[in-house]
């Protein structure tokens, strides 16, 4: 597919279907976002992207502001964040300069991307999972809406 067909299907709003972590060395899966994950990622024609995702399954805080506890557990069940992306062979490089976690503000967050029907999975090269630190690959299924 050409650069400009790829971006162009890549223009528009898409669904998170599926967000699954893969252990590189024993090859287990988990949903890493919990089996019904929430989220949404938008390509315009101006070179931007914004996403967020948040695990389906989160909890209301109890009162009208979250405690302490339950804003670390909300904070940690998501990820939001915008900026340009660019697209080489079938690489998608989101420059990130805005975010939920000021640690992916200003990086680079490079996937590899494939299409399916109304359907794109966008994966990241092997890495240390944030939680276990082990080298693994994400994979998240995106569903385009019409």
């Amino acid at each position: 597919m050409s650069h400009r067909r790829t971006r162009e299907s890549l223009i528009g709003t898409w669904k998170l279907v599926t967000a699954v972590n893969e252990d590189l060395a024993t090859r287990a899966t988990t949903d890493f976002l919990g089996p019904h994950p929430i989220g949404y990622m938008h390509y315009s024609r101006d070179g931007r992207v914004m996403v967020i995702n948040v695990q389906g399954d989160r909890a209301k805080p109890s009162g009208s502001s979250p405690t302490p506890r339950e804003a670390s557990t909300l904070f940690h069940s998501m990820l939001a964040y915008g900026g340009d992306y660019t697209i080489e062979g079938n690489e998608i490089t989101h420059h990130v300069d805005i975010s939920w976690n000021e640690v992916w503000t200003g990086s680079k967050q490079i996937q590899t991307f494939r299409f399916e029907g109304d359907r794109v999975h966008l994966s990241t090269k092997p890495s240390p999972d944030p939680a276990s630190g082990r080298t693994c690959t994400r994979t998240m299924t995106w569903e385009k809406l019409k």
